[in-house]
This record gives structure tokens, C-alpha cells and sequence, in this order.
């Protein structure tokens, strides 16, 4: 829910001159995301979003990346969907299986999603293991990332 919530942000600061986090809030409202003031903030935190200065002397949210952001969530959906067979999680450890040869796409993306929790990740010919900062994000992870598994 979160990389698809991340994916819509950033499609609607790229839509709309959204100046607040309220504003924000209700767009998403509006888009069927119910989140609270926090999620938003730490969502604007974790997409690395800033108040750029407009022509017109109002500031808006905008990202801080190359244009070609945007596109990460929807590659990271098509990778992923594509490449992964299997999910599961062991202590502070997310443990996913790949086709062969497919690790370290799959393991790119996923790290390009600055995903809450990680620590660090390492990928292999078919397996990637995710190292959580405690089992709780492991499980968390592991049950968000099978939602998107042949979705």
C-alpha cells in the first residue's frame, strides 16, 4: 500500500500546485488513501519531496530527483511481478526468491523505494536477502511485498 500511496504523491504533486501537507492529505483523500497528518510527513520525508519557489511566488512540492523518479514505483511493480516466485521473512531477515538472473534488478528497484526499517540488502543470482532493523519490519515488509507478487 505504501509504494502505491508513494507512486500516487508523486503523481499528484506532479498534477496540482500542492503548497501544504493538508493539501496534500486531501488529494490523497480524494484519490482513496486515508492516511493522518504523520503518514503524509514522513511519506514527503521518505520521497525526499521539497517547497520548490514557483514564478508566480508560491512554493509547491516538487521532487528532488532526476524526472525520471515517477516511473520507479511503476518498474518496481513490473520487476517485481515479473521476477519474483516467492516471499518470506525469518527473524530480522526478508528472504525473496527470483527467477534466475533477476536478484539484482528485483534488488535495485526494491532499493530504490527506500522501503521503513531496511538496513541494507544483497542480492545474488536468485535470492535477495533484506536485513530488517527488527522483526516486526521484516514482517511488515515481507506481508506488504506479497500484495504486489503477481498482482
Amino acid at each position: 500500500m505504501k509504494t502505491k500511496r508513494h507512486a500516487k504523491i508523486l503523481d499528484l504533486i506532479a498534477e496540482h500546485d500542492i503548497t501544504t501537507q493538508e493539501e496534500l492529505l486531501g488529494w490523497l483523500a480524494k484519490s482513496g488513501f486515508s492516511v493522518t497528518q504523520a503518514t503524509v510527513s514522513r511519506d514527503i520525508k521518505e520521497l525526499r519531496l521539497i517547497k520548490t519557489l514557483e514564478a508566480d511566488g508560491h512554493y509547491r512540492y516538487t521532487t528532488s530527483a532526476p524526472e525520471s523518479t515517477p516511473d520507479i514505483s511503476a518498474k518496481f511493480f513490473s520487476i517485481f511481478q515479473s521476477a519474483v516466485m516467492q516471499i518470506d521473512y525469518a527473524g530480522q531477515f526478508v528472504v525473496i526468491k527470483c527467477h534466475v538472473g533477476m536478484a539484482n534488478a528485483v534488488c535495485v528497484a526494491l532499493d530504490s523505494l527506500q522501503w521503513t526499517g531496511v538496513v541494507g540488502t544483497l542480492a545474488g543470482d536468485d535470492t535477495i536477502f533484506v536485513l530488517m532493523r527488527s522483526e516486526t519490519h521484516a514482517a511488515n515488509l515481507a506481508n506488504e511485498l506479497k500484495k504486489y507478487q503477481g498482482a
